[in-house]
């Protein structure tokens, strides 16, 4: 991809990773004296910074048929915390009715705000809150810990002694999947995610929405209007969420559907800053479409650690791409995500172990493979 040429040479000397993302950045007497080479040399950094947002916990656990104890979840998020990633989806307030699963949410969440869980960066937690009753749990329990968790106030002032909590909705690209997924149509979906966004914002914190098949819907095929995703993530940012997350669930999307798709998002005002891109690598093209997103000027991906999840609504999908093989990907471009790919390699084998399942991180198995080949032969 020719595009992505300059932007690897522009990384030759990788710039210093800066503990909290969010500290701003003060003048000097360089910068005065040349604010040109200064803007340049800050756009830079920001340019080559990539930040992963870690769906594993919630996003790859929902789908998974075994039971899986409180203590597993709890310390899957653990392990992710000091890794580097800054951002993790860590449960979800929906009815256990429907996602069994995420039955104990809210167990994690007060775990997380009554406990110091060790990070080396500052951490913004995730939850989903997809309904009136998801933001009125959501909502108690932050209140009842109101003070253990960092508001957006508090972030853009750098502050990181602390948490900080995020509250999510999830909308749909078709009709058919807002119907199957949501048990209603995507207009009355999105009157009530304007209760659960101002409820974020009554607390202080950020709001996310997701926009699931974007690329191509289980029911509807690939004939998804990137014109009417815009116009969904048009609405979404109006209400008051932060970021849009656009959702391949079905790992349908393609290079040429990916670019047409981001196109119309810009066409429509949105900001890069405001778009995360969210691949399944159902068809192996997770990391085609993240190459793309790139040339773009996205720089927010999703991704599940080995390779974890799937939707119980989209039949066939598989699971979302492996934060291994992102991080492998993005780094060999010359990009910046922070992120211990060591560390991250462990703890999708260990996770995929305690789930009984394959790992299903290309990458992370060869970096535990090359592993044992070089304890074996440093022994000899």
């Amino acid at each position: 991809m020719p595009l992505l040429r300059p932007m690897i040479r522009l990384v030759r000397s990788p710039a210093p990773r800066q503990a909290n993302h969010l500290r701003r950045r003060f003048a000097t007497a360089s910068d005065i004296r040349n604010p040109t080479a200064a803007q340049q040399q800050q756009q830079q950094r920001s340019d080559n910074r990539v930040r992963i947002v870690e769906v594993g916990p919630r996003d790859g656990l929902q789908n998974e048929k075994k039971s899986i104890p409180l203590a597993t979840k709890i310390e899957l998020v653990e392990r992710l915390a000091k890794t580097g990633v800054s951002f993790i989806e860590a449960g979800s307030f929906v009815s256990p009715k429907w996602v069994p699963q995420m039955d104990n949410s809210g167990d994690i969440l007060e775990h997380i705000l009554t406990n110091k869980v060790s990070s080396p960066v500052p951490i913004t937690y995730s939850f989903l809150a997809p309904n009136n009753k998801g933001i009125e749990n959501a909502s108690a329990l932050l209140q009842k810990h109101a003070g253990a968790y960092l508001t957006q106030a508090e972030l853009f002032k750098g502050m990181g002694d602390k948490p900080a909590v995020e509250l999510a909705v999830f909308a749909a690209a078709t009709e058919s999947f807002s119907k199957k997924n949501l048990n209603c149509d995507i207009g009355k979906s999105l009157e009530g995610f304007k209760a659960v966004i101002q409820g974020a914002k009554q607390l202080g914190i950020r709001a996310r929405a997701y926009i699931s098949v974007v690329l191509g819907c289980p029911f509807e095929g690939y004939d998804v209007d990137p014109h009417r995703v815009a116009e969904i993530a048009t609405s979404l940012l109006e209400m008051g969420a932060d970021e849009i997350s656009l959702g391949d669930t079905t790992g349908m999307g393609t290079a040429p559907r990916t670019q047409e798709l981001l196109k119309c998002m810009a066409a429509a005002g949105i900001r890069n800053e405001d778009i995360a891109m969210h691949f399944h690598d159902t068809y192996g093209q997770a990391l085609v479409n993240t190459a793309i997103s790139l040339e773009r000027g996205i720089r927010t991906f999703d991704s599940a650690v080995g390779g974890l999840g799937g939707c119980p609504y989209s039949p066939g999908a598989t699971g979302n791409v492996a934060t291994e093989n992102m991080v492998y990907f993005l780094e060999s471009l010359g990009m910046e995500t922070g992120i211990d790919l060591d560390a991250m390699a462990d703890i999708g084998q260990w996770i995929s172990d305690e789930l009984g399942r394959p790992n299903d991180a290309a990458v992370g198995k060869a970096v535990l493979g090359a592993r044992r080949i070089g304890a074996g032969t440093s022994s000899l």
